[in-house]
């Protein structure tokens, strides 16, 4: 394995930029938007891999037929223009039109359009790697993000395209087992995010999960009981991770996806965030 880093603003050094600093620092990989010609060419240049390729389009998850279609298409045209550039694994979240419907409408509406993005995207020797963000408050409404949606996605659309972007910190913020779930769905782990999560168990126990009822701030990446953070710094045994991941045979990036409200404010302290969360992750890699 390599540690990446999925790709982010820092200053205004731009994409070019970024890839240029983390080859300097020694990282191995990046996550990337939209694979271009030029994108591509700018990653190869700096002798570094390519993670995950950020899927295009969206509204497919709806209600109106015609969104409906017209969003699958969109899609499609995505995955083929990076196809064409040599893209391999996508990134993607499932999100609604509307979150405010209730959870069990809108995995209907995902699983009337999924199998044909999913097929699709086998006949380009693709995969999709779905990552388990819930999404924000108050509805919380990004669809496959727990083991329950992800069984009934890969039944209904059992297209070995389909996988995941294996991200624990999510996982840790739900209380969901992410050993468990590393266990049970590690065959389908096409990429991963290295990012932690911090559980504050004594503002749980004054709050709940639904949070202060006086109207705290919480974290810049969090709520007032859980924040995510680098790895190293949070809930997350990240040498049992390394060691499931191999017992499943992954050998991708370790995506280093930089949401620490310690290290976001200026660009040098983002520049320290990546560093420390890369020489923390080479401790554990062989």
């Amino acid at each position: 394995m390599k540690v990446g880093v999925r790709h982010l603003g820092i200053g205004d050094m731009g994409f070019e930029g970024l890839v240029r600093w983390l080859a300097e620092n020694e990282f191995g990989a990046v996550d990337t938007p939209a694979l271009t010609a030029e994108v591509k060419q700018t990653v190869e240049k700096a002798g570094l891999e390519i993670g995950t390729v950020d899927l295009g389009g969206g509204g497919w998850i709806t209600a109106d037929e015609e969104k409906r279609k017209a969003g699958i298409q969109k899609v499609k045209d995505s995955l083929k223009s990076s196809a064409d550039n040599g893209a391999k694994v996508f990134f993607t979240v499932f999100g609604p039109d509307d979150t405010s419907r209730p959870r069990s409408e809108n995995m209907g509406h995902l699983l009337k359009a999924l199998p044909e993005i999913a097929e699709y995207a086998e006949g380009l020797d693709v995969k999709i790697a779905i990552e388990p963000w819930p999404g924000g408050p108050p509805h919380y409404g990004i669809l496959g993000c727990t083991p329950e949606g992800w069984r009934m996605i890969f039944r209904e659309a059992p297209s070995r395209a389909l996988g995941l972007c294996f991200d624990p910190s999510h996982l840790v913020r739900m209380h969901i087992d992410y050993e468990r779930a590393l266990n049970e769905f590690g065959d389908r782990v096409y990429h991963v995010h290295a990012k932690d999560t911090h559980i504050n168990y004594e503002r749980l126990y004054e709050t709940g999960i639904y949070g202060d009822s006086v109207g705290n701030k919480g974290y810049g990446f969090g709520e007032r009981w859980w924040r995510y953070t680098i790895p190293g710094t949070g809930d997350v045994d990240w040498n049992l991770m390394v060691t499931r991941l191999e017992d499943h045979g992954y050998d991708g990036p370790l995506s280093i996806e930089l949401e620490d409200q310690r290290f976001w404010a200026t660009p040098d302290e983002k520049k320290e965030g990546l560093i420390r969360a890369k020489e923390y992750l080479e401790t554990i890699l062989r």
